[in-house]
């Protein structure tokens, strides 16, 4: 699945915010294409049975400079039949900004299509589409970003703009600030923090480029489930002094991050081991003997998060199908407490198992079991991680 990124950002600020947290936006579209895509729908505007002038009569408030018209949008929505927007949409004023947002958008439509050529018809929509776009906004914007879906439709009538969605988000809340606090203060405060907490549990840290980037893995994990782990209609309120921030609070991506940095380190320790002689190589898995596995922590895992993952990906991460309503959900939040359990129920069984015993043959049998077992384990943090767009640690 190709994503394109709009609107493109202007302030370096909001970049290097981004930057920090992994996060790839483009800083600029094709702006030299953009003036001609506004003059089309400019055109396409002179052309809509929905649009007209603006008229100011005697003692009418003075209009921006840069509105063009107006546009009709309850007529327009009552007209199509359209479900799920704001009943208090009426008339818009149409500005050259509106129009410069709509050509973005009008251009990563473009992109998408170019950069899909040979798309399968199956992976097509049900109209024919290959390209859906979907508006994440606050739910402070809300009504907002409808008025551009409309006006959108109005001037372009295909099958892009019929399938659009909104994911709305609610607002982010902090705790007793003592002042206004910025994205970037935000991201600095848990850097410390998580720093500050990984020199409490392993003593102060050679600043290496290792430690690092370790540190900005762990702050950047933290902040995604902290922000990730409320359902997204939700408000989040921040606790800016938050004692969980650390490798050890079982609500923080960092525990998750730590946990999987744990499973590195054992099977790096097993193939070393192997490289010495210590151990024989990991026999293939039809040659495994898993009723060996007769701890219940062994088929906790399995049971419980091994078997279920797919599901609970497939339904974490596929968006619905087209509804007629516009606005939709993705789940991020299940993802989040499924790691956060995972991470919890195989720190218990890891603190009190040993996977890696003695060198005698005749515990081999369950080593390996565990092995095969713990790498299942292994797999499901990663792939889990990704969906979050997270790297896994080997190390901490």
């Amino acid at each position: 699945v190709g994503v394109r990124l709009v609107p493109a950002l202007a302030e370096e600020g909001s970049r290097e915010v981004l930057r920090q947290l992994h996060v790839d936006w483009p800083s600029s579209s094709g702006a030299s294409a953009l003036p001609d895509t506004v003059s089309a729908l400019k055109r396409a505007l002179g052309r809509s049975p929905c649009a007209a002038a603006c008229e100011q009569g005697p003692g009418a408030a003075v209009l921006p400079q840069d509105v063009i018209c107006k546009v009709h949008l309850k007529s327009f929505v009552e007209q199509q039949g359209l479900v799920g927007y704001d009943p208090n949409l009426d008339v818009l004023l149409v500005t050259e900004g509106k129009l410069r947002s709509l050509a973005e958008l009008q251009q990563a439509v473009l992109q998408c299509t170019v950069s899909n050529p040979a798309v399968l018809p199956t992976s097509c929509f049900p109209d024919g589409s290959c390209c859906s776009i979907v508006h994440v906004v606050n739910c402070e914007e809300e009504f907002q970003q409808q008025q551009l879906d409309l006006l959108w439709r109005i001037l372009d009538p295909g099958a892009h703009t019929a399938l659009q969605k909104h994911l709305v988000c609610g607002t982010v809340k902090v705790t007793n600030p003592s002042s206004p606090i910025g994205a970037d203060q935000y991201f600095q405060l848990r850097k410390r923090q998580m720093y500050e907490a990984s020199v409490m549990k392993y003593g102060e840290l050679a600043q290496d480029e290792a430690w690092t980037e370790v540190i900005d893995t762990l702050t950047v994990a933290a902040i995604r489930f902290e922000m990730l782990s409320t359902a997204h209609r939700s408000q989040i309120t921040l606790d800016l002094e938050d004692s969980s921030i650390s490798t050890k609070g079982t609500k923080s991506g960092a525990f998750v991050m730590y946990n999987c940095a744990r499973l590195a380190t054992l099977f790096d320790t097993y193939q070393r081991a192997v490289e010495r002689g210590t151990y024989p190589p990991l026999p293939p898995v039809s040659e495994l003997n898993f009723s060996c596995l007769r701890e219940e922590g062994e088929w906790l895992l399995l049971f419980n998060y091994l078997l279920p993952f797919p599901e609970v990906l497939q339904q974490a991460a596929q968006l619905p199908a087209p509804t007629k309503g516009i606005r939709i959900t993705a789940n991020t939040e299940m993802v989040c407490k499924f790691l956060i359990q995972l991470s919890m129920d195989f720190s218990s069984y890891y603190n009190r198992v040993h996977v890696l015993g003695e060198p005698f043959p005749h515990l081999f049998d369950q080593m390996f079991a565990r092995l095969q077992l713990l790498g299942a384990v292994r797999d499901v943090f990663h792939s889990a991680l990704a969906t979050l767009h997270l790297p896994p640690l080997s190390q901490i």
